[in-house]
C-alpha cells in the first residue's frame, strides 16, 4: 500500500468514525466493557486483527457488534463498503445475509406454530399439495456402466420438522459431491431470481430428493419451501408476514428482500479475489425482487441483526415486544438430529455440534476448533455474514462482511477474539 493510499485509508476511516459519532445510534443500549465482564484492551485485539486482514485484501471490510448482558460492548465499522469504489465502510452498511435468512423465516414459522395454524409434524403436502407424491432419486449403473437416475416415491411425507431441521431430502445443486440428483436441480435453473415463490416451490415439488425424509441431514432448499408454507397458511406475501411479525415489532428497519433505491448507496460490495483474480457475482439487490427466497434473499445490517439475536437471547422478547415464548426458544436452539439420523457427506454445523430447528447448536465443550459454551447456537451466510448467540456467556455476536472467499477462517479468528475478551 503506497503512502497516498495509505493517507487516503485513515482520511477515509476518520471521516466515516466522525459520521458514526454524530449520527449512528447503538442498536441495543451501550456500557463500558468491564460492567458485564469485558476487557475494554482485549477487545482492541478485534480491531487489530482485522484492519491487518483488510490491509493484507484478505478482506474488503466488516462491521461487527458484540453485546454482553444486554449492552453493546463492543461496535465498529472497518474497512470498505466497496474497495474498487472507495467507499469506506459504515455502522449502517446493508449485506447480503444469504442463509443468515433461514433463522428468520424459521422464527416467522414458529410463530405460526404458536398460533395454532402449524404443527412441525404436519406433511408439507397438507399446505403444498404437489409434495404428497415426491420422489427419492436412486442411481444405479447399468451394465454398460453408465449412471442412470431411477425414482420411486418416498416412504414417508416431508413433514415441517424436516424443512426445518434440513432432513426434507432437498438439496441444493452446486455444494458437495456431484451426483445425478443434483445435476437436476442445477438444469432447473434455481438460481435465477427470475421466479415468484410459488413458481419456485412448485419446481422443487417435481424433483427427484436426494434422501428418503427424515433420514439424513443435507444441507439444501427445505426453508425456501417453508417460506412458501408461510404464504399459504398467512394469506400474506413472505415478504409482507416477516415485515408484520419481526422487522416492524423489532426495529429492524434494513432487512428486506432486495435494497429500496433510497438506500442503494449503503449496499457492501465483495471484491476481487487476490488469490485467484476473479471475483464471484453476489445477488444484485438493487434489482426489484420477484423471488422471496427463505434460504438466501434477505439483505440486513449489523445492527439489525443483532436485534435479532438479542431477542432470542432474551427468551423472545426485545423491548418489551414478545415475538416467541421462552419455552419456543429453547426448543428451537435444542438439538433435532438423533443417532438415527445421518449428517450426510457435508455436515456444515462442524463436530461437537447438533442442529436445532433453522440453527446449528453445541452440544459439547471439545471437538468443534472454535470456543464456545455448550447450548450456543449459530448461522452463518455465504456471502461472507456470521452470528452467534451464547445463553450461558449472555452473549450475541453479530458479523458483516462481503466476503465469500474466506469467510470460514475470518469466523473462527472472530471467535477466538470475542472468547479471549471475556475476563469474568
Amino acid at each position: 500500500m503506497t503512502i497516498t493510499k495509505i493517507a487516503q485509508y485513515f482520511s477515509l476511516m476518520f471521516l466515516a468514525f466522525s459520521v458514526v459519532t454524530t449520527s449512528h445510534s447503538n442498536p441495543l443500549p451501550a456500557a463500558q466493557p468491564e460492567s458485564v465482564g469485558v476487557s475494554s484492551e482485549r477487545l482492541k485485539r478485534i480491531t487489530q486483527a482485522f484492519e491487518n486482514r483488510i490491509e493484507a485484501k484478505s478482506l474488503p471490510g466488516v462491521v461487527i457488534r458484540v453485546a454482553r448482558q444486554g449492552k453493546l460492548v463492543y461496535s465498529n465499522a472497518i474497512g470498505w463498503q466497496d474497495i474498487e469504489s472507495n467507499i469506506p465502510m459504515s455502522q449502517d452498511s446493508i449485506f447480503r445475509i444469504y442463509s443468515m435468512t433461514k433463522p428468520i423465516i424459521s422464527v416467522a414459522a414458529m410463530t405460526l406454530v404458536e398460533s395454532g395454524m402449524l404443527s412441525l409434524s404436519d406433511p408439507v403436502s397438507k399446505y403444498l399439495p404437489l409434495f404428497e407424491e415426491v420422489q427419492v432419486g436412486i442411481e444405479m449403473v447399468n451394465s454398460d456402466g453408465i449412471a442412470l437416475l431411477q425414482t420411486k416415491k418416498a416412504r414417508k411425507q416431508i413433514t415441517i420438522q424436516d424443512l426445518m431441521r434440513h432432513t426434507s431430502g432437498l438439496t441444493y445443486g452446486p455444494f458437495g459431491k456431484k451426483t445425478l440428483v443434483k445435476e437436476k436441480y442445477l438444469a432447473a435453473n434455481l438460481s435465477s431470481l427470475d421466479w415468484t415463490l410459488e413458481d419456485y416451490v412448485n419446481t422443487l415439488a417435481g424433483l427427484p430428493l436426494a434422501y428418503e425424509p427424515g433420514s439424513t441431514w443435507d444441507y439444501g432448499r427445505s426453508t425456501d419451501v417453508l417460506g412458501r408454507v408461510i404464504e399459504v397458511i398467512s394469506g400474506m406475501t413472505l415478504d409482507r408476514y416477516l415485515s408484520k411479525t419481526i422487522f416492524t415489532p423489532l426495529g429492524m428497519r434494513d432487512t428486506s428482500f432486495g435494497v429500496p433505491e433510497s438506500k442503494h448507496h449503503r449496499v457492501a460490495e465483495n471484491m476481487t479475489d487476490i488469490a485467484t483474480g476473479e471475483k464471484i457475482e453476489l445477488i444484485d439487490v438493487k434489482k426489484p425482487m420477484t423471488l422471496f427466497a427463505g434460504g438466501h434473499g434477505l439483505s440486513s445490517t449489523a445492527d439489525d441483526y443483532i436485534r435479532f439475536c438479542q431477542m432470542m437471547l432474551n427468551g423472545g422478547e426485545l423491548d418489551g415486544i414478545r415475538i416467541l415464548s421462552p419455552k419456543i426458544v429453547l426448543f428451537m436452539s435444542t438439538n433435532h438430529i438423533n443417532e438415527n439420523i445421518s449428517k450426510g457427506r457435508l455436515y456444515l454445523p462442524g463436530p461437537g455440534y447438533g442442529f436445532g430447528l433453522g440453527f446449528a447448536t453445541r452440544l459439547e465443550d471439545g471437538q468443534s476448533v472454535w470456543p464456545g459454551s455448550v447450548g450456543e447456537y449459530f448461522w452463518a451466510g455465504y456471502g461472507g455474514t456470521y452470528f452467534w448467540i451464547d445463553p450461558a456467556e449472555e452473549l450475541v455476536v453479530s458479523f458483516m462482511s462481503q466476503d465469500p472467499y474466506r469467510r470460514n477462517e475470518h469466523r473462527v479468528l472472530l471467535r477466538n477474539l470475542v472468547y479471549q475478551s471475556i475476563i469474568d
